[in-house]
C-alpha cells in the first residue's frame, strides 16, 4: 500500500482546508487509516482515525469539534476536513494505515501503523 497526502497550503485563521490521502494497492480499502501531524519543532501527534468501513472514528483532543475524517465511497481515499483552523494547527500532516483496528490508545500511536505517506504542509496564519 502506498499513500499520498495532499491538500495542504496556507490559510488564515478561521479558514478551512480539506486534506486527501489517496492510496494505491488493492487492499487499502480494508485498511484502517489515520492522520497525524507534526508541528514545527514538536513531536508527531495523533489527529484522527477511521475504520476501513468508515463506521468508527477517533479524534485527538485538538481535532474534536473542528475536524472530520471520512472515506470516499470507493474506500480508496480518506479525507480530513479541517474547519475553524488555528495557528497551532500548523504542521506537516501525514496519513498512515494499518490492517487491524485497536483500542483508542493503540490507534493514537504512530508506531502501530504499517504504512505511511509523505506529508502535506499546512500553515495557518494569524
Amino acid at each position: 500500500v502506498q499513500l499520498q497526502a495532499s491538500g495542504g497550503g496556507l490559510v488564515q485563521a478561521g479558514g478551512s482546508l480539506r486534506l486527501s490521502c489517496a492510496a494505491s494497492g488493492s487492499t487499502f480499502s480494508r485498511h484502517h487509516t489515520a492522520w497525524f501531524r507534526q508541528p514545527p519543532g514538536k513531536e508527531r501527534e495523533f489527529v484522527a482515525a477511521i475504520t476501513w468501513s468508515g463506521e468508527i472514528t477517533y479524534y485527538g483532543d485538538s481535532a474534536k469539534g473542528r475536524f472530520t475524517i471520512s472515506r470516499g465511497n470507493a474506500k480508496d481515499t480518506v479525507y480530513l476536513q479541517m474547519n475553524s483552523l488555528k495557528p497551532e494547527d500548523t504542521g506537516v500532516y501525514s496519513c498512515a494505515a494499518r490492517t487491524t483496528w485497536a483500542i483508542r490508545p493503540a490507534m493514537m500511536n504512530g508506531y502501530n501503523y504499517d504504512y505511511w505517506g509523505q506529508g502535506t504542509k499546512v500553515t495557518v496564519s494569524s
